[in-house]
């Protein structure tokens, strides 16, 4: 059965932060009197991401505060296993205020060399949506990045109040589509939320793993019918 639409995941995938996160975040925490090396940060940041739950709301009922809560608190969290103690609120506030608007810009972000020839090669014959773990920032960054124009959606987890691995996302994806789960294939690079939640709702998926297997790799493969190597 051909593919009729592509999912693709952004952060990672699309997109990535310009500079590396422990070195921003190093920065902007320097105005505020915190001293972290920026590697200490960057460990700790994959090590609370990792351990952090995604946000996972009631259905029918995303946040109103687009997840800003659920971000402050891994900021947090971040700074609190590097300096041996949680910040102050009101340095907190001010740090994390300063970073989440730093993200809301284009410009805190790059785009994958592979990224925009394999979307303008994909997008004259399938129809193609952005899956993301992320907040309303992401069409700002998306925008910016004149990326928007290859979707016909976005579809973001703090409007659909769960995130990937979770079926709700996928199920908002294949709604949006219209389409059967076997008529899709959903791209990312994080195993568990893109490759292991697509495969739990029966959609096929594209590991995408730099350097050995970009979207140059995808746009052969979905071309090519070559469907079995996918998983």
């Amino acid at each position: 059965m051909p593919l009729k639409t592509l999912f693709f995941d952004a952060a990672g995938t699309l997109i990535r932060p310009a500079e590396p996160v422990g070195q921003t975040y190093a920065q902007h925490a320097r105005k505020h009197g915190l001293m972290a090396e920026e590697g200490a940060i960057m460990q700790a940041f994959r090590a609370v991401w990792k351990e952090t739950a995604p946000p996972l709301h009631p259905e029918g009922l995303p946040p109103e505060d687009d997840d800003r809560c659920w971000w402050r608190t891994l900021v947090g969290n971040v700074f609190g296993r590097v300096l041996g103690k949680p910040p102050g609120e009101d340095v907190l506030d001010r740090l994390f205020d300063e970073l989440y608007r730093h993200y809301a810009q284009p410009e805190a972000w790059s785009v994958f060399d592979d990224a925009v020839p394999a979307l303008e090669k994909l997008a004259q014959d399938h129809r193609m949506l952005v899956l993301s773990n992320f907040d309303r920032r992401l069409r700002n960054i998306l925008a910016g990045h004149d990326l928007q124009r290859f979707f016909g959606q976005i579809i973001i987890s703090s409007e659909v109040g769960a995130a990937k691995p979770h079926a709700r996302m996928f199920q908002a994806a294949l709604t949006a589509a219209g389409c059967l789960p076997h008529e899709a294939l959903h791209i990312g690079d994080d195993v568990q939320c893109d490759l292991g939640g697509a495969q739990s709702c029966e959609i096929r998926a594209y590991h995408v793993k730099r350097p050995e297997m970009g979207l140059d790799g995808l746009v052969q493969k979905v071309r090519s019918g070559a469907y079995s190597g996918l998983r």
